[in-house]
Parts: C-alpha cells; sequence; structure tokens
C-alpha cells in the first residue's frame, strides 16, 4: 500500500456509496481474479461500485491521488487490463441492470453486464443485438473494442448498433455521448477502448431474433483440411446475411455426437448459425457436409441463448491464454498451408485457431463513422494459445507468434482492438489505421493526463 496511506482509504470508504475492498479483507483474492489466469496483479484497493455516482467518487479519488487506474466489467479480456499492481481497480460487475423496452426495440444496460445477463433479458421478447460468442463476456470491454459475432453479417458490428451511452470522464463529470450530444466522445467510445473515459450505462438498438435458431458443429477429421478450408473460404464469400458459418481447428473435445476414439484428435469444425427459416437454412447448409467426410455433426432448431452459450466451456476462467490475431478480407490458399501447417502442431489441447467470418452489414458503415476502422475485414483470425501451467508458457506463446508472423503476409491492414495481448502496445496504431491521429485528439480533450491508461493506450500528445 506504498502508494495509498491507510487513513486516506477509510476517508474514501466513508463516503462511497459502494464497498472498498483493501489486501487484507478475505473476499480481495477472488474479486481481483480475472478470466486470464496469467494476469496476477494486485491493487492497494478495489471500488465495488453500484452505481454511476459511485463510478465518478472512485475516478474522482485515483485522480486526486495520482493512483494507477483499472477498470473491470466483465474481467474477460484477454491483456488483462482490468486489473493493476499498486492502484486502484474500479470494479463494475456489481452493475448489472438491463432495462428493455420492446415497443422501441431498445435496451439500457450497465457495466457489469455479461453477454448471458442482455441476452436472457432481452430474448424474452425475441430481441437480441450483435454481441460475441462466449456469454461470460463482458459488454463493456466487448463494446467499446468494437464486437462483432454470429449476428454480424446481418445487423453489423456491436458498436454500430450502440445509440447512447452515459460516461464518467477522466475530469469527473458526467456526460451522455451519442450523435447528437457529445458526438466527438460516442466517436471515440465506438472502438477506442476504455481510453476516453468509464461508460456506466449503454443503449443499444434490438433486432427480432429467435428465440430459437437452426445452428450447430460439423466436425471434419484434419486430414481434410485442405479440402474443408479451401471450400470454407469459397462458400462464406458468397452466402446470405442471415447464415454465418465460422471455422475451428483444435484438438477435439469430448463431444457426445463424436466417437469417442475422435477425442482428443485433430479436427476442423465448421459452427454455423442461420437467421431464418430452419427449413431454407437446412438448404443452405446442405453444402457444408460435402467438404469433406464428417465425424459427425449436432445441427438443430435451438434457442438463441444456448447457441450463445455453446463454446462456454472451452472458454472458462482459470486457464493461461495468449492470443494473436489478423484481420483478413480474403483468405487465400497460402493462408490456409499456414493455417493447416501450424494447426498441426497445437502445444496443447487447449489451443485453437479460429476464424470468426463478418462482413456483410459490417462492411456497409464508413470507415471513418467510428473509430473502429476495420471495415474492409471479412475473416478474423485469432490464434488462441490456451494452457493449464505456467511451465507450458514458452512453448504455447512461440506457437502462437510464429503462427501470427507467417501468416502475416497475407492479412489485411487493421486490427481487432480487443484481441491484442499486453506485449502488442506496437500494435495499437496499426490497429486503428487513418482513425489513430483523430484518436490521439480525441485523448488530448477529454483524458489529457491520460488517467484512463490501463487499456490499449492512446497516449495523448
Amino acid at each position: 500500500m506504498s502508494q495509498l496511506e491507510a487513513a486516506s482509504i477509510d476517508k474514501f470508504r466513508v463516503h462511497f456509496q459502494g464497498k472498498v475492498i483493501v489486501p487484507k479483507d478475505d473476499e480481495y483474492d477472488e474479486v481481483r481474479q480475472i478470466w486470464n489466469a496469467m494476469i496476477d496483479r494486485k491493487p492497494a484497493l478495489i471500488a465495488r461500485c453500484v452505481s454511476a455516482e459511485c463510478v465518478l467518487q472512485a475516478v474522482n479519488f485515483a485522480r486526486e491521488h495520482d493512483l494507477l487506474l483499472s477498470v473491470r466489467g466483465g474481467g474477460h479480456n484477454i491483456a488483462g487490463n482490468a486489473v493493476c499492481d499498486g492502484g486502484i481497480m474500479i470494479d463494475l460487475s456489481l452493475m448489472k441492470g438491463v432495462h428493455v423496452n420492446p415497443n422501441t426495440r431498445k435496451v439500457m444496460v450497465e457495466p457489469g453486464c455479461t453477454l448471458g445477463d442482455v441476452d436472457a433479458a432481452v430474448q424474452k421478447y425475441g430481441l437480441a443485438t450483435p454481441f460475441g460468442i462466449n456469454s461470460t463476456t463482458g459488454v463493456s470491454g466487448l463494446t467499446l473494442g468494437g464486437g462483432f459475432g454470429w449476428l454480424s453479417r446481418l445487423y453489423g458490428m456491436t458498436i454500430d448498433n450502440l445509440l447512447s451511452a452515459h460516461v464518467v470522464t477522466a475530469k469527473g463529470t458526467q456526460v451522455k455521448a451519442s450523435e447528437t450530444e457529445n458526438a466527438d466522445l460516442f466517436w471515440g467510445l465506438r472502438g477506442g477502448g476504455g481510453n476516453f473515459g468509464i461508460v456506466t450505462s449503454f443503449e443499444f438498438q434490438l433486432h427480432p431474433v429467435g428465440p430459437d435458431v437452426l445452428s450447430g458443429l460439423i466436425v471434419f477429421p484434419f486430414e481434410q483440411a485442405k479440402s474443408v478450408l479451401t471450400q470454407f473460404a469459397r462458400f462464406t464469400e458468397s452466402m446470405p446475411e442471415a447464415l454465418n458459418v465460422w471455422m475451428v481447428t483444435r484438438k477435439a473435445p469430448p463431444l457426445p455426437f463424436l466417437p469417442e476414439t475422435v477425442h482428443g484428435r485433430e479436427m476442423i469444425a465448421l459452427a454455423l448459425c442461420y437467421f431464418g427459416d430452419p427449413d431454407e437454412g437446412e438448404k443452405l447448409i446442405a453444402p457444408l457436409r460435402s467438404f469433406g467426410t464428417p465425424y459427425g455433426e449436432h445441427i438443430g432448431v435451438q434457442p438463441y441463448v444456448a447457441w450463445q452459450q455453446a463454446f462456454d466451456p472451452l472458454l472458462a476462467p482459470g486457464a493461461r491464454n495468449y492470443w494473436k490475431s489478423h484481420n483478413f478480407t480474403h483468405l487465400s490458399d497460402d493462408v490456409l498451408e499456414v493455417l493447416i501447417e501450424f494447426a498441426g502442431k497445437l502445444p496443447s489441447p487447449h489451443c485453437e485457431i479460429f476464424i470468426g467470418t463478418i462482413g456483410g452489414q459490417t462492411e456497409k458503415v464508413s470507415p471513418d463513422a467510428m473509430a473502429y476502422a476495420s471495415r474492409d475485414a471479412r475473416y478474423v483470425m485469432n490464434v488462441h494459445g490456451r494452457w493449464e501451467t505456467a511451465a507450458e508458457d514458452e512453448v504455447c506463446i512461440a506457437w502462437a507468434r510464429e503462427f501470427f508472423t507467417q501468416s502475416q503476409p497475407f492479412a489485411s491492414a487493421g486490427a481487432y482492438i480487443n484481441f491484442l495481448t499486453q506485449d502488442e502496445s506496437d500494435r495499437i496504431a496499426f490497429a486503428y489505421g487513418e482513425a489513430y491521429k483523430r484518436l490521439v485528439a480525441l485523448k488530448a480533450k477529454y483524458d489529457p493526463h491520460n488517467l484512463f491508461r490501463m487499456n490499449q493506450n492512446i497516449k495523448p500528445e
């Protein structure tokens, strides 16, 4: 607690409307834990907020005491920026309100919500907004970095559906940001990460979805990777926007529809979801089965909320994670060859490579309309290094980095900021492209002293 006297914390605790936790408290270790087990940092205090006023109090305290400040929403970000050493961790995870207006198809979401919290609330009305593919992901981090998932081809990025946000700024003010109020801040929030303030509520546009959708997996032997991947690349170039197909290659988990002899062996899986009439969807996905000779499949009509949780077991907290990512406008034969090579030497049974297919509506927004500028990206590839023990760190990280390097010549411009790890600060300007200079100027206006720097940081100049 070298940065902060106990008396200062006690004074803060008296007036703070939430809960203050310090290292001696029993729940300290539990609350400071985040999704990526590689991150083990120890803040001097944790301010658990229950309202926007709490957030304002915590930001003012951090500024007045010149404290390093981190912000936790879902705590799911790969870089681990939710928690800091020696400073204040502003924990939003108790702020989980979801307020749905089914008539206007809008929803107000507090910053501690996960995707699962929102999906459950809005699907009661057969509505949804484009989020990610893992229900335990936090809404805040996902949104501020751009956000994409199964619905993005049909309804755009998460930020394309953000209507407004309430923000606590570095100066200790509460403002609303939208197309008509503080429009410059609204521009920066949509892709600029947590650089410009702490969002205390998000307002999203909703769309008719489900509640039941045709979705599932087709799993192929890894020996058929060249055939499956080549046809996947061509198929996804012309499929309708209501259909989304992603690719995952990894060692097969013990899925009940796969023979036991397949468990633990390398495989190629096509994950799909269709937002339309299931009978029409079955006709559209029929060609996928001919890409090879499948080990098995599990496809059917199920609740959208169930499909949003399908990959949760493979992304549970407690493992060590290291990612590398590229954008692609086109999946060339060359990059597929590199992918097959590295998928054939996975260093851990938990490592995987996935290609998320976007395009469609995500391409129809001008690249200068928001801070997220990679509107030409039709595919986002994530090299997902994941393992259990520190002894595996070196080999797993080396595998991810080498694949990233070998596939880089075939990638397009930009990068998805939410997939950048803590050692990739050199890629931030590249990720934003032509938007970066405008972001620097915006940072100088709203956070000139860089109070919000535990993020993929845009430094004010």
